[in-house]
């Protein structure tokens, strides 16, 4: 099946998808996943209003100092310890990227949860095609048999291990999403902030407002970042850690 035009098809389509998987793993990995930005001025001064001038918010209350990174930060955000700073709307800290899943790198995450199970899925079935459609015969000599065998075995376990995996990440992220709640705010059980918008509006905040397919691009820019002005109040905030 390797030397006709089938196999040439799935070749490039195979690839296609490795390369999909590479670009939504490096975006990933190298993107902010929405760190708060280090205000240069001791805790003391923060706490009793003396910071850098010029920084007003509608809703201080919602703000909080952070007393590991000292400064302040806006409404679900948390701190990581691995990271060691402040993280926007932080998931969880991924070691298959090792780097946090935030407000900003969290479409780039599900792409790459997306392409992983996509390519274990394409590899598992053409795999099983080449069985029936090449099965073996009396030319394969004792030892390709073995191998093959052996080959197919390990390929489908790692496949299904693999794809099991990614499909209950993604699962828990896409849930996430929709109900608007991150897995650090499921754990510690936190209040809710703003209202609450349609599944839609949630989607199009995470992966951006253009078109749903373009949603499976690692290649487009994440328009929402842009758009994220770092305003923080000058009030008096309860410490948080």
């Amino acid at each position: 099946m390797s030397d006709t035009l089938w196999g040439t098809v799935n070749v490039i389509f195979f690839n296609t998808i490795l390369f999909l998987l590479t670009m939504s793993h490096l975006r990933a990995v190298l993107s902010d996943p929405g760190m708060v930005p280090v205000v240069h001025t001791n805790l003391e001064e923060l706490t009793n209003g003396q910071g850098r001038s010029g920084y007003q918010n509608k809703d201080p209350k919602k703000w909080s100092v952070c007393v590991k990174c000292e400064t302040y930060r806006p409404p679900r955000t948390h701190h990581c310890r691995i990271c060691r700073r402040c993280i926007r709307k932080m998931d969880h800290h991924c070691p298959w990227i090792n780097n946090c899943v935030g407000e900003f790198n969290q479409k780039y995450f599900i792409q790459f949860l997306f392409y992983v199970g996509l390519a274990t899925l394409y590899a598992m079935t053409m795999c099983i095609t080449s069985w029936v459609m090449d099965p073996m015969s009396h030319s394969f000599g004792q030892r390709s048999k073995h191998t093959r065998i052996l080959h197919t075995v390990i390929l489908v376990v790692i496949c299904i291990l693999f794809g099991l995996f990614v499909i209950a990440i993604g699962c828990d992220q896409i849930s996430s999403i929709l109900t608007d709640e991150t897995l650090v705010e499921q754990v510690k059980k936190e209040d809710r902030v703003g209202p609450k918008k349609s599944s839609f509006v949630l989607l199009r905040e995470v992966f951006g407002p253009g078109h749903p397919l373009c949603w499976l691009c690692p290649l487009t820019k994440h328009s929402i970042k842009d758009t994220v002005i770092y305003n923080p109040p000058v009030v008096k905030l309860h410490h948080d850690v």
